[in-house]
């Protein structure tokens, strides 16, 4: 089998890796086998295959690395922020941390500022930190 065929198979089975991955690293190496593939196919010596190839694939991986960092996802403000929740138990009253009940389920809470404390007093969702629910009386918290 002749050697640029080798490279243009090589390219593209990892093209089409690459549209199951979904992570552009896979395009940019089948690109870079392909590239060797038609410098191959020129007849030039497979040193010189393997700098064209090994050029464009460091350069396509940085070039990617740099658009994915440049390019970060918007995070989404929370949908339970604002909602209701029913005070049911204190757990640690000293330390602000309490059980509410919201969509249903008991979540652990940590409460900011001062309540009285009444099971199905509702308090308002001010942010999310992981698994703990962090209300307050006031919203503006």
């Amino acid at each position: 089998m002749d050697t640029y065929l080798i490279w243009l198979v090589a390219g593209f089975l990892l093209v089409i890796v690459e549209l199951v991955s979904g992570t552009f690293y896979l395009l940019v190496l089948g690109v870079a086998a392909v590239a060797g593939g038609v410098v191959a196919s020129m007849g030039l010596p497979f040193s010189v295959q393997a700098i064209v190839a090994a050029t464009l694939a460091v350069v396509g991986v940085v070039w990617v690395n740099r658009v994915r960092r440049s390019s970060t996802a918007v995070k989404m403000r929370s949908l339970d922020i604002g909602q209701p929740a029913a005070f049911d138990r204190w757990v640690d009253r000293a330390a602000g941390q309490a059980r509410v009940r919201h969509r249903d389920a008991l979540w652990d809470a940590s409460v900011v500022g001062e309540i009285s404390g009444e099971p199905g007093e509702v308090l308002p969702v001010v942010s999310i930190d992981g698994n703990t629910l962090k209300v307050s009386k006031n919203r503006q918290a």
